[in-house]
């Protein structure tokens, strides 16, 4: 079993002992310490509640409801919902808060407590220990029975979500509607199988194939979209002839596509060419994270803006997205994040936008991919000894590079050129990883080498 407490949220495999995975206990715990401090810090007894389809969710839901109405918190829940539409309903219902039950990408046996501030987005660093120390504590005051807080279902945020997507200015529904799309879809049963058909019929998109789209937990495949879960879509989009496929994950805020031939356009890339698109009509600065492809700097210098590299992590991202006034920002791993609509990881946004720019294109999907920067990224590894200073040990690597550029705002990024590598310590466990891009696989794999050399050799003289 495994409980993962971190700033970010509260995630666990369900069932074992109390504090050893996600028990009821454990779900009481730590939503009563969120309960708490957002009443503390906003005075505002109301929060937003949504969650993707796990077999999990019911359990977990019913646990956080009745937790937040002890403390007298009126709970405003989406039911099925996905973690973008949350982050929109929280400013909209002027909540003072929202939590999404979801693991993500992980399997049916996880789950998990994002945590959103008032403004919809996930809260800091700060606010993290924050809720963490107060779950220690357990200084929680409940309400009297006078005071419980009330429970509003609330089911019409599928369509304002929808409204608030076809209302951006770049979002072409004709252009869209005209180009008569022909789809095949992957869901992974979860609640993208309700959003997402949704989403395309207000696009217009009419010939749509689904799969998986029942939403009822049970993942057909490992639910992180990487190429080796996806041969179901692959072969689909051959089968039937289609011009794409397009994946999200369980909690529909990551997002990719599949070529017509079913080769893969490339989760890396799914920010690149929506960014593309944006930038073509929008002009301003890009931010990504340090371990996502370089393509997105190409084609932002490309376009004459400029591109700004975060910490890993959804809230650095948003952080430095705010600090640049980016107008488009994201993760490598399928995640975009465009401010116009919202400062959170959202695949509906990203549908729309790439129908529209494949739309314009006006060819298929595989020449619009090899029209960007080809670059293929190594994700490596190493382990090492729990007691092992593995800050010491990005310390000696960057001396031996100091002549290189170089980034220490999260382990240790060093440039060579149109090449990189990325060392990162693993959060959870003794591990160091990297991760290294270049211009083909055989050349990205011998600098992720040349580390891994390099690190054993400074072991050794250690």
């Amino acid at each position: 079993m495994t409980l993962i407490k971190s700033i970010s949220g509260i995630r666990g495999t369900i069932g074992g002992k109390a504090g050893d995975g996600l028990t009821p206990f454990d779900i009481v715990k730590f939503t009563a310490a969120f309960g708490s401090w957002v009443v503390q810090k906003t005075n505002n007894k109301r929060i937003v509640l949504g969650r993707d389809a796990r077999i999990s969710g019911e359990m977990v839901n019913n646990l956080v409801i009745g937790t937040l109405q002890g403390l007298g918190i009126e709970v405003i829940d989406l039911g099925l919902s996905t973690t973008p539409t949350v982050e929109i309903a929280v400013p909209d219902e002027n909540a003072g808060g929202g939590i999404i039950l979801t693991a993500s990408h992980n399997p049916k046996q996880w789950n998990a407590l994002k945590l959103l501030n008032d403004k919809g987005e996930f809260i800091s660093d700060a606010d993290g220990i924050e809720v963490l120390e107060l779950a220690e504590s357990a200084n929680f005051e409940f309400a009297e029975v006078d005071k419980l807080g009330k429970v509003i279902k609330n089911d019409t945020y599928l369509q304002k979500h929808i409204d608030k997507v076809l209302a951006l200015p770049l979002v072409d529904v004709e252009a869209i509607k005209n180009a008569d799309f022909k789809v095949v879809i992957d869901c992974v049963n979860s609640t993208g199988g309700i959003f997402i058909p949704a989403l395309l019929k207000a696009l217009g998109v009419t010939r749509v194939t689904e799969l998986f789209c029942t939403p009822d937990g049970h993942f057909p495949h490992n639910p992180e979209p990487l190429p080796e879960n996806l041969t179901a879509i692959s072969k689909e989009v051959q089968k039937q002839n289609a011009d794409l496929g397009i994946v999200v994950d369980p909690d529909v805020d990551r997002l990719c596509f599949v070529n017509e031939d079913g080769s893969m356009f490339g989760e890396e890339y799914t920010l690149v060419a929506v960014a593309d698109y944006v930038l073509k009509n929008t002009p301003g600065n890009t931010v990504s994270n340090l371990s996502s492809t370089r393509a997105l700097r190409d084609v932002t210098e490309k376009s004459g803006s400029e591109y700004n590299a975060s910490a890993v992590g959804e809230v650095n991202v948003v952080n430095k997205m705010k600090e640049t006034n980016a107008i488009i920002g994201g993760e490598g791993n399928g995640g975009i994040i465009y401010p116009e609509s919202h400062y959170g990881r959202d695949a509906l946004v990203g549908i729309a936008l790439f129908l529209t720019h494949l739309a314009k294109f006006g060819k298929s999907i595989s020449l619009l991919r090899s029209s960007y920067p080809a670059y293929y990224i190594s994700k490596n590894k190493i382990t090492l000894t729990a007691e092992m200073d593995i800050d010491n040990l990005l310390k000696q690597v960057e001396e031996k590079y100091k002549n290189q550029p170089y980034s220490t705002i999260d382990g240790l990024k060093i440039e060579f050129d149109k090449t990189w590598v990325h060392l990162r310590r693993s959060n959870t466990e003794p591990i160091i990883r990297i991760y290294s891009e270049a211009e083909n696989e055989t050349v990205a794999e011998s600098l992720a080498n040349k580390i891994i050399s390099d690190i054993k050799e400074i072991l050794k003289l250690n």
